[in-house]
């Protein structure tokens, strides 16, 4: 069995698994739209020259949709490290272990099918948000950049939570982290609010975080603001550690027994 072949087979199934699923589907693309609901709309109340001043534009939903695709890509990749914890105690990824398919397959098909779960909120977020008022500018260049902004995201986030997972037969331990982590992230990017907002120690965080960096391209595309495209380079270096990382953990916990 090729690597490719194998990567191919196991990357299939954890699409299947997602069509397979309808509620779970249906989850994967209510919950962003909740917020953009209900956190967006509540917003949506301040005066115009408030919200232009604040947030650069007079429809919040405008400001928070870039942040909510971005946070999406860190909360999916929770639910593909748990994936592998089942499948270790389910007895599959012993059967996949004792065949030649390569560690670096099954983990690459793990992370994959987490980004590809991720881009298809993309347009349903995006028909949502045209749907709450949200002028989408018709940047096709702009939306490949953000896209690629979103798939490295998706690649750093979905590989940390899965070497967290890698290493335990507990299926707790993925969500534990996750508590942990996920709001903390979320809270010190700029997702929801612009730096502006902030004290300085949490400034320092969003400077450095790679979900400020995948929302600042999301939003100068969708509000036509000048964006840095040096941000993805950020994040492709964000992408290829945690890989890397996550290829190492692969190599030494992905065992038969």
């Amino acid at each position: 069995m090729s690597g490719l072949g194998a990567f191919w087979g196991l990357y299939k199934r954890e699409i299947i698994k997602i069509y397979r699923r309808p509620p779970a589907l249906a989850m994967t693309f209510v919950q962003p739209i909740i917020w953009i609901i209900f956190f967006g709309s509540s917003l949506n109340g301040m005066p115009k020259e408030y919200l232009v001043q604040f947030f650069g534009t007079s429809n919040y939903i405008g400001f928070i949709l870039p942040g909510q695709l971005a946070t999406s890509m860190l909360f999916i990749g929770t639910f593909s490290s748990m994936s592998i914890v089942w499948d270790r105690r389910f007895g599959f990824l012993k059967k996949i272990l004792v065949t030649p398919a390569p560690r670096e397959a099954v983990f690459f098909s793990k992370v994959l099918g987490a980004v590809t779960r991720g881009l298809l909120q993309v347009p349903i977020m995006l028909a949502a948000a045209a749907a709450f008022g949200v002028r989408l500018p018709a940047d096709f260049g702009g939306y490949l950049l953000w896209m690629a902004a979103l798939v490295l995201l998706g690649l750093g986030f979905s590989s940390i939570y899965l070497s967290v997972a890698m290493r335990s037969s507990d299926w707790q331990l993925p969500q534990l982290v996750a508590n942990v982590l996920n709001l903390p992230l979320m809270f010190t990017s700029t997702a929801l609010f612009p730096k502006t907002f902030y004290p300085a120690w949490m400034r320092a965080i969003a400077d450095v975080n790679p979900i400020t960096f995948a929302t600042e391209i999301g939003r100068g595309v969708v509000l036509s603001d000048p964006y840095d495209a040096a941000a993805l380079a950020y994040l492709a270096v964000f992408a290829a550690a945690s890989t890397a990382v996550g290829l190492l953990v692969a190599k030494r916990f992905l065992t038969v027994e």
